[in-house]
């Protein structure tokens, strides 16, 4: 008889508690489960009962217990333990209605509380003349006895006490009672035990967890009752664990309560003079929020963690984010870039990327790591504009301990080692100065690297890979680029098209890129979930974007989908119309090849002025030279307007020397055909005029 599995470290203490005849009935049937509990039948019923539970110490406490009738239903309001009542089948008081027949003309079915309707029904279709009482209280019960037999009732079915009661006022008593309906009540009983012991389980190491967290944690309920807080947080309030649970939040900790926020998200609160940063969750039980979980966790420590994270070795931080795949478009330049990546990926070989600014040629090159046979090694990226030529040559060769002012003890592993038997990225080798090209192009050649202050070679493994959004030959002209690195870098050579000749891609990428926007803010991610609802969105305003030159390419498309994102979050409009994107975005309404772009050009000395031009004439193709020279006059010049002339600010923004950024500005007076307009009126001309009064 294994209903159910036994266990030698656990066994359920079960009380079974009645008088009379469903005490011997307890009796006969407790054998039964020797096997399976400790089975404990206990004569005492009501208050008496009650007390019997209350004396009982803390390892000999029922786990259950199992009663009948008005007795079971009283243990039940009152004690804080389970109570499993007997009930009695259908069949249970058909075969005891049968027997009281046999005996008496007139029988009485007596019941705790109302008579079910099932009895009623069944009495009524199989014809049965019976009487039906039922009793709330023991009082109740005799009452209702005496009555019966006044109105002429000879037998009575009923549960133990009216048995009694009717055997003394000289009626047939039936014990309504089956040994099925009592083995029936033992069944339940055990596997309330079971269930209410895996819950206490479940609940103990929900504790343990919680106690071992670092954080404050608090589980409320619907109700905003505790039903769980760990020792971190109770400690934080002065409060009690074990006390806390069932009050409400606000009645222990009242001036907390009141802070916390109510919607789901995070917040910085301050809780006894201390800040944290407090989330809140929702706790869902079969799909349905029944409540909250907080976690409190102390602000120093978040930023230590960042601290932490941030001081980490930044080997753990070379990999490539970006796969072929991650770039967008359909038009056959693009898919021309795709094709050549993934040849040039199964090949070590070094790659120089051509583009303008914003095309994604970093994201091409991870593109091809992570394509290559050195995909599981470090990815090492480096701007080679983004620093000045001492800081860049530590980066890149490393120094050794002493060998400057200020170096790090241990010395330091440079971006070349950190990239040993991975890819080496060099953006913008445009950039890099003269004496460190030589330098590079020793480390191409030998594959080895001699960090500052040492005087050993260390051998290195590296693929590199370079871009540029220069034109490299006509920098070696000038002698602002070694002829003999350019041929190492240009072995195999990459294009990326600028934007405005991906027309068809424009819009289908601004909308992957308004996808991807809507997910950081939730008002628009309800409305835009997929790329047809980005399209949508984005329909009205479709021409426009296609008509823009887009100088400034995808860097700057994802720039204008931002300005998208936040205008679609202040409204409720699931697209945007031209209105909206003129206002958010003026510039993508003016003429394409008019005076802004010409002057960019002239800036750049790539166009003259000419006697009856137009601005508005059609604008005429660029060459790589022109684009680059264009984007570059660009930023030096806003650069310069946004700092008031200032050439030690506009350094330090753009990372280039004092140096550089001349060559940069008289490169429009020395190119030939530039017109005396754009030699002596533009930026460089303003920034002449200026540099005496900085220098005095």
């Amino acid at each position: 008889m294994n209903r159910f599995p036994s266990s030698s470290e656990f066994r359920p203490r079960v009380w079974a508690m009645g008088i009379s005849r469903l005490r011997d009935l307890f009796r006969d049937i407790a054998g039964e489960y020797d096997g399976l509990a400790d089975v404990r039948v206990v004569a005492r019923g009501f208050e008496e009962a009650a007390a019997e539970i209350a004396a009982a110490g803390p390892g000999q406490r029922p786990d259950v217990v199992v009663a009948a009738g008005s007795n079971g239903t009283w243990l039940k309001a009152r004690i804080d333990l389970p109570v499993v009542l007997v009930q009695p089948t259908g069949f249970d008081v058909m075969q005891a209605l049968a027997r009281a027949r046999r005996e008496a003309d007139l029988v009485a079915l007596v019941t705790y509380g109302e008579t079910p309707a099932e009895v009623r029904r069944f009495a009524s279709a199989w014809g049965l003349d019976v009487v039906f009482a039922s009793y709330r209280t023991v009082q109740d019960a005799e009452a209702c006895v005496l009555d019966l037999r006044d109105r002429g009732v000879g037998a009575i079915v009923g549960p133990g006490h009216v048995n009694d009661l009717a055997a003394r006022l000289g009626l047939a008593p039936f014990f309504v009672y089956s040994r099925s309906s009592v083995r029936g009540a033992f069944d339940n009983a055990l596997e309330v035990v079971q269930a209410t012991r895996r819950e206490t389980q479940r609940r103990q190491r929900l504790d343990s967890v919680l106690q071992h967290l670092r954080d404050g944690v608090v589980a409320l309920d619907a109700n905003g009752r505790v039903e769980a807080i760990n020792q971190r947080l109770a400690a934080v309030l002065a409060i009690d664990p074990a006390a806390a649970a069932g009050r409400q939040l606000e009645d222990i900790a009242p001036d907390i309560a009141f802070t916390l926020p109510d919607a789901d998200g995070e917040s910085l609160e301050t809780v006894r003079g201390v800040s944290y940063v407090v989330h809140r969750g929702p706790l869902v039980d079969n799909g349905v929020t029944t409540g909250a979980v907080l976690t409190f966790q102390e602000s120093r420590a978040v930023e230590r963690l960042d601290r932490t994270l941030r001081s980490r070795q930044r080997t753990q931080q070379f990999v490539a984010r970006y796969r072929l795949g991650d770039l967008s478009g359909a038009t056959p330049g693009i898919a021309r870039v795709r094709q050549l990546a993934q040849r040039y990926a199964r090949s070590d070989a070094t790659v120089l990327i051509r583009g303008e600014s914003g095309t994604g040629k970093e994201m091409v090159a991870q593109g091809i790591h992570r394509e290559s046979a050195r995909r599981d090694f470090p990815f090492v990226a480096i701007n080679c504009g983004a620093f000045p030529e001492a800081l860049l040559e530590s980066e890149l060769f490393g120094y050794e301990e002493g060998a400057f002012t200020g170096a790090r003890r241990g010395g330091k592993v440079g971006l070349i080692e950190a990239a040993h038997r991975g890819t080496l990225f060099l953006d913008e080798i445009g950039e890099m100065p003269l004496p460190l090209q030589s330098r590079l192009l020793r480390v191409l050649q030998e594959r080895e690297v001699v960090r500052l202050g040492a005087t050993e070679p260390t051998r290195v493994d590296v693929r590199v890979v370079a871009a540029t959004h220069r034109a490299l030959t006509e920098q070696i002209e000038s002698g602002e680029f070694r002829a003999d690195l350019f041929y190492r870098l240009n072995i195999l050579n990459l294009a990326i098209p600028p934007l405005r000749e991906r027309g068809a891609d424009i819009v289908p990428l601004a909308a992957e890129l308004l996808m991807q926007s809507a997910r950081r803010e939730p008002r628009v991610a309800l409305r835009i979930r997929t790329q047809d609802d980005a399209v949508r969105a984005l329909a009205p305003v479709g021409d426009a974007l296609a008509r823009h030159g887009w100088p400034g390419n995808v860097r700057e498309l994802q720039n204008v989908v931002e300005r998208m994102v936040v205008e679609l979050a202040d409204s409720d409009v699931d697209a945007l119309t031209p209105e909206v994107l003129r206002a958010i975005a003026p510039e993508l309404f003016e003429p394409r090849g008019g005076a802004a772009r010409r002057a960019a050009m002239k800036t750049a000395g790539t166009l003259a002025d000419e006697p009856g031009e137009s601005d508005d004439a059609p604008a005429q193709p660029l060459t790589l030279r022109e684009r680059s020279l264009t984007v570059e006059a660009d930023e030096i010049r806003a650069a310069l307007e946004s700092h008031g002339g200032d050439r030690d600010r506009v350094c330090a923004q753009l990372g280039i020397s004092k140096t550089t950024l001349w060559r940069r500005l008289n490169a429009a007076k020395t190119r030939p055909g530039a017109s005396p307009a754009s030699a002596g009126n533009g930026e460089g001309a303003t920034l002449a005029r200026r540099k005496p009064a900085r220098e005095a």
